[in-house]
């Protein structure tokens, strides 16, 4: 790789071989010299997860001029902090994750391992952005996504992002989009999040599923309702999750 170009390094939570990821590659290659270090399988709802007590491998899937693709058996959390440990060599100019197969706006930011990745990379100072197309296809068509993907790229590594501050850009589901909106996270929540069966051995079992609710659905400033509408939702996202201010009203704590 050539140290005069920047350096991106690209992780997911799909797994090393989702076409997302790959897309990814295709797009920001022009851009830099790409490093991919991505789980070796699917780690979706990982969120931050980390391997505190497994040893974590690694190895070198691809490599062609100015990119090289690494499977990582750790969570998208590992795959971040084993790459800049073993293989960037220098400070990434970029941090890219994704592009996810499904939506990760609103509360599914704290879930998710595509935004686990984009948490990882800010508090490691390094400019980080998360991609999500919602589409869970296999198979999804992220072409339209493209020129978005290299124009948010080429902004954040021209004009960085304010210390602690990462994005989460989703993409909703279409050939084509009304535009780019920069807005907050919905208020909203999950329910109906298991199913159960009754195994023939006779216990009950779960699978995890539920369906989203935006609680908030008219209100126009939220990346739920920019996606419903077909934009582009732009979403920065803070690393420090003090709530400033609810500080005062605590104060009385300080006599105990």
């Amino acid at each position: 790789m050539n140290d005069r170009k920047p350096l991106i390094l690209i992780s997911n939570d799909d797994g090393v071989q989702a076409k997302g990821v790959n897309a990814l590659v295709d797009m920001l290659s022009p851009l830099g010299d790409i490093l991919v270090m991505a789980p070796d399988r699917a780690r979706s709802g990982s969120a931050c997860g980390i391997t505190p007590h497994d040893p974590v491998r690694y190895r070198v899937v691809e490599e062609r001029p100015g990119v090289k693709v690494c499977a990582c058996t750790g969570t998208p959390v590992d795959c971040v902090k084993l790459a800049l440990e073993a293989e960037a060599g220098r400070q990434p100019a970029l941090l890219a994750s994704g592009i996810n197969h499904g939506d990760n706006s609103s509360v599914s930011v704290h879930y998710s391992g595509t935004m686990g990745v984009v948490i990882e990379g800010c508090m490691k100072g390094i400019p980080s952005v998360g991609f999500s197309l919602c589409d869970f296809d296999a198979d999804a068509d992220f072409s339209p996504a493209a020129p978005f993907v290299r124009g948010i790229a080429e902004r954040v590594l021209r004009e960085g992002l304010p210390d602690g501050v990462c994005l989460n850009v989703n993409f909703p589901k279409a050939a084509g989009y009304a535009g780019v909106r920069v807005c907050r996270m919905a208020h909203g929540t999950w329910a109906n999040e298991w199913c159960g069966a009754v195994h023939p051995r006779g216990y009950k079992y779960y699978w995890l599923t539920g369906n989203y609710v935006d609680l908030e659905p008219e209100q126009q400033d939220t990346d739920a309702y920019a996606l419903r509408h077909g934009f582009v939702a732009v979403t920065p996202v803070q690393i420090d999750m003090t709530a400033y201010q609810a500080m005062a009203g605590l104060k009385d704590l300080e006599k105990l």
